[in-house]
């Protein structure tokens, strides 16, 4: 066994399983991959203050947006406002109750716990140690469902839809929620996973001597999906954090497929039936995502039309092709081009989740336009199986485990990670 002091100078990429010997890294840089240019670990400067300053603006901001009416609609003398937290009950009234329950999770739930929790960890708050490994876990696993900026261009996309019925004012709270997107999104990029992982507990032994630029695999070691720890490629369970685990997930393929294809069945009806129900003037008119994408092209709103056909329409569909490619290849199928698929596994993550903008559009319309008579705008099962959709593309893109397309490839041993200045 190596000692745990010489664990904090190793560390397997995540996404590559290439064994690198980490260097010194001077505040304000970060250390990538030599293969695959992934940030392994970031040396933030001010690590605790940042972070802490952040979230705390964040959480003040979230107070502040849930407390005043957010936006306000004026139509032929009639006047409809809402605040936050009116959204999620519009749609539980209306029998959506799971949108609702995903709108408050995803929008304001999820944001809100990570900042706290990242509060706790970054200060060393005391806490029993699996109090403190649970939060630590978690927190690194919700960091892709957290969804407020969507939810925020969702709201733009809105005014420039109701833009056609009315005047549309944005309220008190529009500010602090903004400031609120931004401000989260900042705390999270001043938090370096492995920093936090070093507070929370030691790093475990490394089980034999590292050769620097060979994959763990090719080594029998494997990485701690949790908390980057190095440890034996049978060992199931990482003595740090408590994760479960083994050197490639296990039926990786089956479970992105299976993700893939249920998918891939709801999102034929999910474009084919209704997503949002305009009454006006006591006459309903449904709608699916490409007749919005219509209706806004022929009213002149051609960015708008592009954003909403390219998140809802074109995202999902190449983010399907994609994931498929990625197995195709994973398989041995492909031109085992491992970089190319690996900027593409890159692209799938962080696109997938901005699909979800239209359900938040129709979150948006259905809560502030209720003008008695004169229109109303509800929600339908087009939106519930579009999120869906949405959902399980994620936890398919999540499944994929990104190193199988690099185990075919012949390794270096001399390679050493870059350093760059953040």
């Amino acid at each position: 066994m190596c000692s745990s002091d010489h664990a904090h100078h190793w560390m397997l990429c995540p996404q590559c399983d290439l064994m690198t010997q980490l260097p010194t890294i001077t505040p304000g840089s970060k250390a990538n991959c030599p293969r695959c240019h992934t940030t392994l670990v970031a040396n933030w400067v001010e690590p605790r203050k940042r972070p802490t300053g952040y979230a705390l603006a964040a959480l003040f901001m979230l107070l502040l947006a849930n407390l005043f009416p957010f936006i306000n609609m004026h139509v032929s003398g009639l006047s409809s406002e809402i605040t936050l937290m009116a959204i999620p009950q519009v749609m539980v009234s209306e029998d959506y109750a799971s949108l609702a329950t995903l709108f408050l999770l995803f929008v304001q739930g999820v944001p809100a716990f990570c900042m706290v929790a990242i509060l706790l960890l970054v200060n060393q708050v005391r806490l029993p140690d699996p109090l403190r490994r649970g939060i630590a876990r978690v927190l690194f696993q919700l960091k892709s469902w957290g969804m407020a900026e969507i939810f925020m261009a969702g709201v733009l996309v809105s005014f420039v839809k109701l833009m056609a019925y009315g005047d549309i004012g944005v309220g008190t709270s529009f500010i602090p929620w903004c400031l609120f997107c931004i401000m989260q999104l900042r705390a999270f990029q001043c938090v370096d996973r492995r920093w936090v992982w070093n507070t929370v507990a030691p790093l475990p032994n490394l089980p034999a001597k590292p050769i620097a630029g060979i994959s763990g695999l090719k080594q029998e070691m494997r990485s701690c999906r949790c908390c980057t720890a190095i440890l034996p490629a049978g060992q199931y369970y990482c003595p740090r954090c408590g994760t479960g685990g083994h050197a490639r997930r296990k039926h990786s393929l089956q479970w992105t497929l299976a993700l893939l294809i249920t998918s891939l069945v709801l999102y034929i009806p999910a474009n084919i039936l209704p997503i949002m129900i305009t009454e006006a003037l006591g006459t309903k008119l449904s709608s699916n995502i490409m007749a919005g994408v219509i209706l806004l092209w022929s009213d002149g709103s051609y960015p708008v039309a592009l954003v909403i056909f390219i998140a809802s329409i074109m995202v999902p569909s190449l983010k399907m092709i994609a994931i498929a490619w990625l197995c195709w290849d994973a398989r041995g199928y492909g031109r085992r081009d491992s970089e190319k698929m690996h900027v593409i596994y890159e692209v799938v993550e962080f696109v997938g989740r901005w699909s979800m903008i239209d359900v938040f559009v129709i979150a948006v319309l259905s809560a502030l336009v209720r003008m008695g008579q004169l229109m109303n705008i509800y929600p339908a099962i087009g939106a519930l199986l579009f999120a869906v959709v949405v959902i399980l593309t994620m936890f398919a893109a999540m499944t994929f485990d990104p190193r199988l397309t690099w185990d075919r490839v012949r390794e270096n041993s001399l390679k050493e990670p870059s350093v760059d200045g953040k």
